[in-house]
């Protein structure tokens, strides 16, 4: 997904060739791990549009044209975050989980390890968004816009449970979603993670064995 705001970048006032598309493509990395510094390290609303664009030795301009100013940055650090890491994206990994294995414990054992992929770059956004929210009307749409992608997600992956008869008696696929959408809060990482110092793989286990045992 972060493909798309980087083809945006390559499209802002290049020439077209091999070596301007990688030129755009290295300046759109640049500018998000600048942004991702200065978000995480003074906040949404400490950081400018022109620290960050220094901080990437690049000219504001090109950083309004390919990412449309400080709420496409915060979007776009969110798309790459939950792409996770390698040449495939992690949803598309997380349906092949529930595709191709037919033990429900290792689909939630598979869906729990691109968590912990995940969360280290996108849960950090996200509480960087609820933070912003409280007080920046732009913030608070995209919070409520990523609020709503991730349930919708979650709706997908109790779907997959329920048609492969998964779910314990008694569990709904709305209760089934709830579920699954409470475990992949920020908030969990944040507490467990960020402030308890538990390692990635711990927050993993956790994972795993809490929605198991709720679900299955």
């Amino acid at each position: 997904m972060l493909a798309r705001s980087r083809r945006r970048g390559s499209a802002a006032g290049v020439d077209g060739t091999w070596w301007g598309q990688r030129a755009a493509e290295d300046s759109g990395r640049a500018v998000l791990d600048a942004a991702w510094c200065r978000f995480l390290r003074g906040g949404y609303a400490a950081a400018t549009g022109a620290s960050i664009a220094g901080d990437a030795a690049v000219s504001v301009e090109t950083l309004y044209k390919a990412f449309g100013g400080k709420p496409g940055l915060v979007r776009a650090l969110w798309e790459s975050g939950l792409a996770g890491e390698g040449p495939v994206h992690a949803e598309i990994r997380s349906d092949e989980v529930s595709a191709v294995e037919t033990d429900p414990r290792a689909i939630i054992a598979g869906w729990a390890k691109l968590s912990m992929e995940v969360a280290p770059r996108a849960a950090p956004i996200l509480l960087l968004v609820r933070t912003a929210a409280a007080t920046d009307a732009e913030m608070a749409a995209l919070k409520q816009e990523l609020d709503d992608q991730r349930l919708a997600r979650m709706t997908h992956n109790a779907e997959a449970l329920a048609k492969g008869n998964h779910l314990r008696e008694g569990i709904t696929r709305d209760h089934a979603r709830d579920v699954l959408f409470t475990y992949t809060t920020p908030e969990i990482y944040e507490h467990l993670v960020l402030r308890q110092g538990w390692s990635l793989d711990d927050f993993a286990q956790f994972l795993r064995q809490g929605m198991a045992a709720t679900l299955l």
